[in-house]
C-alpha cells in the first residue's frame, strides 16, 4: 500500500463528506426519497473518484490489487463508523434495514477503486 495513513484519512473523508451532505439534505429523505437517494449516490461516487485520483496521483506503482485493497479499507471504515451511528448511536436502525438502505451502496467503493487501479496499471504498462 502506497500510504496507509493517507488511505485512512481519505477513507474517513469518503465517509464524512456524504454524511455531511446527507445531514444537510435530510429533509429531502422524507419529502422526496428518490431524489435524496440519488444525491447521496452521486456524492459518494464523486468522493470515491476524487480521493482515488488523489491517492494514486503520486504512487509509483498502482495496480488492480492496490485499488481493491484501498476500496476494502474505505468500505470497512464506512461500515464501522455507520454501524456505530446506526446500531448504537443516535440514528438507531435495525441491521437488515441498514444493509438494504445504506450498506449495499458502499459496495461501489471497492468496485470504483479496483477499476481505477486497473486503468492506471494498464496505462502504465502501455507507456
Amino acid at each position: 500500500m502506497t500510504s496507509i495513513k493517507k488511505a485512512l484519512i481519505f477513507g474517513f473523508l469518503v465517509w464524512v463528506i456524504p454524511f455531511a451532505v446527507g445531514f444537510m439534505a435530510f429533509s429531502l429523505r422524507e419529502s422526496n426519497r428518490p431524489l435524496f437517494e440519488s444525491i447521496m449516490s452521486v456524492v459518494l461516487a464523486g468522493c470515491i473518484v476524487l480521493f482515488s485520483v488523489l491517492f494514486f496521483k503520486k504512487a509509483q506503482s498502482t495496480s488492480t490489487t492496490e485499488g481493491l485493497k484501498l476500496g476494502l479499507i474505505w468500505l470497512v471504515i464506512s461500515l464501522v463508523i455507520d454501524l456505530l451511528m446506526f446500531m448504537q448511536g443516535p440514528m438507531k436502525m435495525p441491521l437488515g434495514n441498514y444493509i438494504a438502505d445504506i450498506g449495499l451502496t458502499y459496495l461501489m467503493i471497492p468496485i470504483i477503486t479496483t477499476g481505477y487501479g486497473y486503468i492506471v496499471e494498464k496505462a502504465r504498462r502501455q507507456s
